[in-house]
């Protein structure tokens, strides 16, 4: 076939994610082309979003159209609580048995014909109260005309099935190659497929049900994002994709889908009761802290938590819960990890600055993965009310990396051992440092109490195989962290180093941070030569000044059981670390219990707990002795 002969297929891909109530959703709409094999002899498709043209697809661009559809029963069975209540808990994988989809009985000579069932337990307890039907080629009758057609219990109603590809078949086609003027104004959902009514009509005793369905199908909106309220609850919604030349202004292709069905806001978790440390006198300013690794959209994928519905995995459902969650708690700073960057700008400071916060963002190190905005850092936020910030710094490991090779080693970064030692070294890391200033300076006996705070924030390394770069990266944090506190005078700063460290309360970061040292004995320092090249110090070089104190071991007594709660990792590694001098631990919120964490999902991220990590809360207290 010559080049001019060539023909191509173009093609219209929609998908939409589940939609939920206060969640935006935007639809992923894909218009692609492909050149046809002319030896293919199923080159010409049937398919109703495919077309074929001479010429592949022009520059083109969208518009949506979106649909309320009508109420309807999720499930033929009565004893089902999806039949009156649209949480995300109850339609989550985990409360459907696993398996997230229904089912349609299609057997024609039982009572449950054409009934839909949410799940395959709904379907197996209804099947006890069918019974079976006269088949349509019997003489008998029922007295009332309906010769051989299925009558169902009023227990178990005539349902048709539902679902987007049902809707896809009968409300989207795309043009032919011929007919296509540009004038074609594509039909609103239901008006399709019209020639085969009259045979639906006599031949299936649901048609009027079908009919009388597609009328009642409401536009709601142009706009191609769409925030589902309160009057889309229970019901499926359609969008409308258009692609449009973007040089004539013809009509290429459209294409409609149904979404699953509207859920309501994810109930309020419930509340988490602070323990009180034990009582001492004096003290100056409170405050309440808390830490909280988020799980970035880039990590937040169906390979890595295969037992989480997608749309659960979706930022938009997400953040909701998230920014509920910290806010209700009603925290004065807010320390915060793997927060993505495009996903700072768009969604979380305005969250954060419409519920009174300020705050300072720092990513990673790395270019984004694949598109601008997509790679995690670190966010920081304090209320206004309460705080005011005197000073802002950041981190960047990489950097402290290159210092030590340069500087401390002197080494040329270019030559093998140094490029060896960077490459180990550089993962792209970071930390936020910030001082903070009470708004309303306290005052006792007529004496000014301190009123700053210093407050580092942190993600570490996260390879588990790489406890020693791990535990350099702490080495590096806590010694600049000793320059800043030392250049600012004789007085000691308070200081707070909260964040993720991927690093379990038996591991060298941990005695570092609370012992000022690690053992030399320890394993995570005798890493051996087939773990690359040595980066630590010689061991009684590892070692700091701060004296430092972990909130929940103050308070608890403990540890908790895990902060990071997967399928793959059940253990502890966030902390909130404090100076013992200046600063004291008021009260703790335990973490919740295995039970409370498991009743929505097998594991974190569920439809609760919208991050794989769990925040750490606490009121502490600015102590006067030795402070300025």
């Amino acid at each position: 076939m010559n080049s001019k002969d060539a023909m191509y297929s173009w093609h219209l891909s929609l998908r939409v994610d589940r939609p939920v109530e206060g969640c935006s959703i935007r639809p992923h709409a894909y218009m692609y082309g492909k050149k046809l094999d002319s030896n293919d002899p199923n080159h010409h498709s049937s398919n109703t979003h495919t077309k074929t043209s001479r010429e592949p697809p022009p520059n083109h661009e969208f518009s949506y159209r979106w649909f309320r559809g009508p109420t309807v029963e999720p499930c033929a069975y009565e004893g089902c609580p999806r039949r009156t209540s649209f949480s995300p808990h109850d339609w989550s994988k985990h409360a459907l048995g696993g398996s997230g989809c229904s089912l349609q009985c299609v057997s024609a000579q039982s009572s449950l014909y054409k009934a839909t069932f949410c799940n395959s337990d709904c379907f197996v307890k209804a099947w006890k109260t069918q019974y079976t039907i006269q088949s349509s080629g019997s003489n008998s009758s029922d007295g009332s005309g309906n010769h051989g057609i299925p009558q169902a219990r009023s227990s178990t109603p005539l349902r048709k099935r539902t679902g987007s590809y049902c809707d896809d078949d009968r409300s989207v086609g795309s043009q032919s190659t011929s007919g296509n003027d540009g004038n074609y104004i594509p039909a609103t959902p239901g008006d399709s497929n019209s020639n085969n009514s009259s045979t639906t009509t006599m031949n299936n005793p649901y048609s009027a049900q079908l009919s009388n369905e597609d009328t009642e199908w409401i536009e709601i909106s142009r706009d191609q994002l769409y925030i589902p309220h309160t009057d889309d609850i229970g019901r499926k919604l359609k969008v409308e994709a258009s692609a449009y030349s973007v040089d004539t202004g013809e009509l290429l292709m459209h294409r409609v889908v149904k979404t699953d069905l509207v859920l309501s806001r994810t109930p309020e978790p419930e509340k988490r009761n602070l323990v009180t440390a034990k009582p001492a006198g004096g003290g100056g300013a409170r405050f309440r802290i808390v830490t909280y690794n988020i799980l970035a959209e880039i990590y937040a994928t169906q390979q890595q938590y295969p037992y989480a519905d997608l749309w659960a995995l979706s930022w938009d459902f997400r953040f909701q819960n998230i920014i509920r969650e910290v806010v209700d708690v009603g925290p004065d700073i807010v320390c915060l990890q793997e927060v993505q960057a495009d996903h700072y700008e768009s969604h979380l400071y305005n969250a954060m600055h419409e519920a009174g916060f300020e705050g300072v963002y720092k990513q990673k190190t790395r270019q984004a993965m694949g598109m601008t905005g997509k790679v995690d850092g670190c966010a920081l936020f304090w209320r206004r009310t309460k705080f005011h910030l005197v000073e802002s710094y950041s981190i960047e490991f990489n950097e402290l990396a290159q210092r030590q090779v340069t500087q401390g080693m002197g080494l040329n970064p270019r030559s093998e051992e140094g490029a060896s030692i960077l490459n180990k070294l550089s993962k792209d890391n970071v930390a936020q440092l910030v001082v903070l200033e009470t708004a309303q300076p306290s005052m006792s006996r007529g004496n000014r109490e301190p009123n700053q705070v210093c407050i580092a924030n942190t993600h570490l390394y996260s390879n588990k195989d790489c406890p020693d770069v791990k535990l350099w990266q702490t080495l590096h944090l806590l010694q600049e962290l000793e320059t800043f506190i030392m250049a600012r005078g004789p007085a000691n700063l308070p200081l707070m180093i909260c964040g993720d460290f991927n690093s379990t309360p038996d591991s060298a970061v941990y005695d570092l941070l609370s012992r000022q040292l690690v053992h030399p004995g320890h394993p995570d320092v005798n890493t051996g030569d087939e773990n690359g090249p040595s980066v630590l110090p010689d061991i009684m070089s590892i070692t700091h000044s701060h004296m430092l104190g972990s909130v929940y071991n103050t308070v608890l007594g403990e540890e908790p059981k895990f902060t990071n709660y997967t399928m793959q990792f059940k253990g502890v590694l966030d902390y909130m670390w404090y100076s013992t001098r200046n600063l004291r631990p008021l009260s703790a919120a335990p973490i919740p219990d295995e039970s409370v964490l498991t009743r929505h999902g097998d594991a974190l991220p569920s439809t609760q707990y919208s991050s794989d990590h769990l925040m750490q809360i606490s009121d502490m207290q600015i102590v006067s002795g030795g402070s300025r």
